[in-house]
């Protein structure tokens, strides 16, 4: 049975963050949700990509229909009370190849052009590569879409200007200030979007502390950047001081709850504080935002800032959508070079039967021959496989090059009544076709 290719997914575009930070999964949340979806879903392959923006599943799978109907209730467990029918967007075929090469791409982003999104989609790739979900359909899908990515951001100017969250998250601070030197800013978690915030925030001028649950972390963060570390202990008074507060980290539940700021609003005299939380799920309580000079920002707020760096990146889009669709085009051919395979493979074992069938039959008939007779038989043979296969192979192969591809491998496969199963697997360039001589014939030549 054929297998299709498959992505189900909700993103920034329409989901709300407080339904899709119910869906978001840390490292070993992924793992274990990947495992059910291959189990229940009954899929081939499959990769799961959870980030801030977004959580899809791409997948190989002999039952689209019943796939989707396991994916939808599985997420709609996650999700509720919430149901995310309304939001489930999913692609088929080249349409979720072209998809995947754009995600990765940057183009599809809540900042348009942003890098991190692609080491995102390479560690869901990794993940599902040791978790032995990948095989030869979505190892080569990857492999094309990270060299699509890479030819993306070289070849265009995509990349211009801000182009990651956390780098819009301190123009919003930039923004609100003015100018950021002799700001205190507090930076809540050390990962990958916190360092990027605190050598951008440091670049402005601001006096940076972090504070994260591990010490260690804290330090290195710090002191990589010009900044002053302090434990997570001291996150009240540190929100007491601060002028301005990131938090990007990956802890499920608030760090920043309501009652916490309470607190913190009265030791502050109520004095302004403005708080950007870039997790997902969200490290800030929503009502939070309720509280007297107290002003918070979330993704789908940064999404609306995002807006205005949008302009020389639009100017590139059309070049990065060119390359897509160019790589589509060539990811295309290589499908229905995989669709061919096994119907050449089969043929070629069909001739062979036939050819060594009546070598067989004739052989009783040619007396007792020596080993050089033998080999002429067999060469003989041989040649008459290649010579008769010469001419179909070859319109097959270059069938695939055009529409013509489809017509002429269902054609040959009736002609001969071929039985075939679908593409090889385990070999992401494809299965080579078999060649080589014919069997010896079974007792045949000069006794010893």
């Amino acid at each position: 049975m054929p297998k299709d290719l498959v992505v189900y997914g909700l993103s920034h575009h329409s989901t709300p963050v407080a339904l899709r930070e119910r869906l978001a999964s840390g490292d070993a949340r992924a793992r274990e949700d990947l495992r059910q979806l291959m189990e229940g879903g009954k899929l081939e392959e499959g990769v799961l990509l959870s980030t801030c923006n977004r959580v899809e599943l791409i997948a190989t799978t002999a039952e689209p229909h019943r796939t989707r109907e396991f994916v939808v209730d599985y997420f709609n467990g996650r999700a509720a009370p919430d149901a995310v029918d309304p939001y489930l967007y999913e692609h088929h075929g080249l349409d979720a190849v072209e998809h995947l090469f754009t995600v990765a791409s940057g183009l599809d982003s809540m900042v348009l052009g942003e890098p991190q999104i692609l080491g995102q989609v390479k560690g869901a790739y990794s993940d599902a590569n040791d978790a032995g979900t990948v095989g030869t359909l979505l190892g080569r899908c990857f492999d094309r879409t990270f060299s699509v990515a890479k030819r993306v951001r070289t070849e265009t100017e995509i990349a211009a200007g801000n182009v990651s969250v956390s780098s819009i998250a301190c123009e919003v601070a930039d923004h609100i200030f003015g100018d950021l030197s002799g700001r205190r800013v507090l930076l809540i978690g050390a990962g990958k979007m916190s360092e990027a915030a605190a050598r951008s925030l440091t670049a402005r001028g601001a006096e940076l502390t972090v504070v994260n649950r591990d010490p260690e972390r804290a330090r290195a963060l710090a002191e990589a950047c010009g900044g002053r570390p302090r434990p997570l202990e001291a996150l009240a008074t540190e929100l007491a001081e601060a002028d301005v507060v990131i938090s990007s980290t990956a802890k499920e539940g608030f760090i920043i709850t309501h009652e916490l700021m309470q607190g913190v609003v009265r030791m502050r005299k109520f004095r302004q504080l403005f708080i950007i939380d870039i997790a997902v799920p969200r490290d800030v309580d929503p009502r939070v935002d309720t509280l007297r000079n107290v002003f918070l920002y979330n993704m789908d707020d940064l999404k609306q800032v995002s807006q205005a760096n949008l302009a020389a990146r639009e100017r590139a889009t059309s070049a990065a959508k060119a390359i897509i669709e160019e790589e589509t085009r060539d990811y295309e051919r290589w499908l229905q070079s995989l669709e061919v395979t096994p119907t050449i493979v089969a043929l070629r074992q069909r001739v062979r039967e036939v050819v060594l069938r009546e070598r067989d039959k004739a052989m009783p008939k040619l007396g007792e021959l020596d080993p050089k007779q033998q080999k002429a038989v067999d060469a003989m043979c041989q040649s008459i496989v290649n010579q008769l296969l010469h001419q179909p192979l070859t319109e097959l192969k270059q069938g695939q090059q055009d529409d013509n591809g489809p017509r002429l491998v269902e054609a040959v496969q009736r002609l001969f009544s071929l039985e075939v199963d679908g593409p090889p697997q385990g070999d992401k360039q494809g299965a080579a076709e078999p060649r080589g001589a014919l069997a010896p014939t079974p007792g045949r030549g000069r006794r010893s």
